[in-house]
């Protein structure tokens, strides 16, 4: 299965399963997950923005700032749950690096239909992503 069949089909199992991230996790270490993963998918965007609309990044860096700034609150009460210290900067890079081949599949791809499809869960990544935090 290609790489990107691959991340649209993660992408549609746990959309399908659960709406946006589903229920706050309760342990330190998966609630450090997802905000790892937010932080990950919005550095990816900023990046994009960078390129293509650059007053859009400022607004995606500051948020990416929250996530980050949440992620040092957590990391340390999600070590002392048993998460190796690396953890959240692996899921960090995972979530960047899904999220920059979506966005280059709607940016340099030629089939419609899986560009369509990259649009569909960059947008719900994103809007679940922006969902986590206030005033966003």
């Amino acid at each position: 299965m290609s790489v990107f069949k691959t991340l649209i089909l993660s992408a549609a199992l746990v959309l399908g399963v659960t709406p946006a991230f589903g229920a706050f996790p309760s342990s330190p270490s998966e609630q450090l997950r997802v905000f790892a993963t937010c932080a990950g998918r919005l550095s990816a965007l900023e990046e994009h923005q960078r390129l293509f609309d650059g007053p859009a990044s400022e607004k995606t860096a500051a948020q990416k700032r929250l996530f980050d700034d949440v992620i040092s609150a957590l990391i340390d009460d999600a070590v002392a749950y048993g998460m190796p210290r690396p953890q959240a900067l692996n899921w960090q890079v995972q979530a960047k690096m899904a999220h920059a081949m979506l966005r280059q599949q709607v940016t340099f791809g030629t089939s419609p239909t899986r560009t369509e499809a990259a649009e569909r869960v960059l947008r719900v990544e994103i809007e679940a992503c922006n969902g986590l935090l206030l005033g966003a």
